[in-house]
């Protein structure tokens, strides 16, 4: 991101700012606020006393009482006093806007007694980065020790003071956490006074930051300060299907840009009829499918009519009014004739400015997820059919002199025999051979019908047999 402040490389790129630090057009920033009155070159004769000052890049930000002898203006790195020693901050707001600020936060001018002491210099600059070179560590241990103690708490962020006195801790819990012994073993652990402070999940997005699903900076830690609370009736009046993963923003709850179109769509819809859902005509019923709330559309399909199935009809909100009117008084027109817009002619598809008609379907399809099927191992199906059936190899050659061979079954050419037959001869026993290994002549036409067999290389030989 380049801003008018930012500088640019040989080619002329801008290389933006990499600390997010404040920017003449307040761009790139945490809840970063312009003062256009500095950039002005006219001087305030009536000078207001207050400024308002930033820390750790808009992190959080108070009002302090600015003294004219230490000639500080927006934009310049001071030194504030605290309660528990001194601060560096960011003078962010001066003058006249820094009363409208207050009066926007009610924050009277008594409620503030701490000043600003003078401006930064590289030392206090240096302990400020040395500061926040201990942020990250110290969340890290300080989340261990809340585990090892079984609180039931997340820390979200830590700041250090500019004097390395004093580290704020931000967490979130579900409700009240006893954290007294967390706080003696943080001042044990990190030798600095402790503080504890209990934010929302939206006030934890807002110090993290993030990109939104839009593709833009989070609100909440870019201009947006209050938290108005919304539920899913706001995307049921502008039409959006109840996701919850999509309603959600990273911090859980709903996005606060549900809110901001909302009341443009309350008003279009006050000229939608309330009890038009279903329609009744001659030809059959139609029933409302979906509302075009810009257009000043409803989108009806028959219900009971087998000819116009799948047919869906556009109804404008004047006649929509005007059928269900006919309906309450027992009348049925004979049918209803789509009142869709004609096609737009065609445009330049390089004129930006050109309507091209394109609608946003986010949401409308949701295409569902089916369980997959475990395929099965190809081991335990083998194992359930069986051993596999020997070949059954005719005698007889064909007209070719080949052999024939028979898959499958070997038996399948056998007469049926009942069982007493099969016990009183059993097959193989009691049948002469000849010296070719052939059945005896007189059987012939059986061995036909018989399996042969064959001999196993893998057939361990009986005893006395090489």
């Amino acid at each position: 991101m380049g801003c008018s402040t930012c500088s640019v490389d040989a080619k002329g790129t801008p290389r933006g700012c990499g600390n997010k630090g404040h920017c003449s057009s307040g761009s790139c920033n945490k809840n970063n606020s312009y003062d256009w009155l500095a950039a002005r070159d006219f001087s305030d004769p009536s000078a207001y006393h207050m400024v308002e000052v930033s820390f750790k890049n808009g992190s959080h930000k108070d009002f302090f009482i600015n003294d004219p002898s230490t000639r500080s203006v927006t934009g310049d790195m001071v030194v504030i006093e605290t309660a528990s020693g001194y601060d560096v901050g960011r003078i962010s707001l001066s003058g006249e806007l820094v009363r409208m600020q207050m009066k926007k936060k009610s924050v009277s001018e008594g409620r503030i007694t701490h000043k600003v002491i003078r401006k930064a210099n590289e030392r206090d600059l240096e302990k400020l980065e040395e500061a926040r070179q201990l942020e990250k560590e110290t969340m890290v241990r300080a989340r261990v020790i809340a585990r090892t103690l079984g609180l039931d708490m997340k820390l979200g962020d830590v700041e250090y003071q500019g004097d390395k006195k004093k580290a704020t801790f931000y967490y979130t819990a579900e409700g009240r956490v006893d954290f007294r012994e967390l706080v003696k073993e943080y001042a044990r652990e990190f030798k600095v006074k402790i503080e504890m402070r209990q934010i929302g999940a939206r006030q934890e997005s807002a110090r993290i930051g993030g990109i939104g699903s839009c593709g833009r900076e989070l609100c909440c830690s870019t201009w947006l300060s209050d938290f108005k609370s919304g539920n899913t009736a706001a995307a049921r009046y502008q039409n959006i299907a109840i996701n919850r993963s999509k309603l959600s923003g990273q911090c859980g709850r709903l996005k606060c840009c549900l809110n901001y179109e909302l009341d443009t769509y309350l008003d279009a819809l006050e000229d939608f009829p309330e009890d038009a859902d279903v329609l009744k005509t001659r030809a059959g019923s139609l029933v409302l499918m979906k509302t075009d709330i810009f257009k000043g559309l409803l989108y009806y399909a028959y219900e009971n009519n087998d000819k116009m199935r799948g047919t869906i009809i556009a109804v404008s909100t004047t006649r929509a009014k005007e059928v269900r009117a006919m309906n309450k008084k027992g009348q049925f027109p004979d049918e209803l004739a789509s009142e869709a817009q004609a096609t737009p002619a065609p445009v330049d598809p390089d004129d930006e400015n050109a309507d091209h008609g394109y609608e946003d379907v986010t949401g409308q399809i949701e295409l569902r997820n089916d369980p997959r099927r475990k395929k099965k191992k190809k081991g335990n199906k083998d194992a359930h059919r069986g051993p596999r059936p020997e070949r059954n190899v005719s005698d007889q050659p064909n007209a070719a002199g080949v052999k024939t061979v028979h898959p499958g079954n070997p038996n399948r050419n056998e007469p049926k025999t009942s069982s007493a037959e099969k016990q009183d001869n059993p097959v193989g026993q009691g049948q002469p051979r000849n010296e070719s290994g052939d059945k005896n002549p007189n059987q012939q036409g059986d061995a036909k019908k018989k399996k042969k067999k064959f001999f196993s290389k893998n057939r361990k030989p009986k005893d006395g047999q090489g």
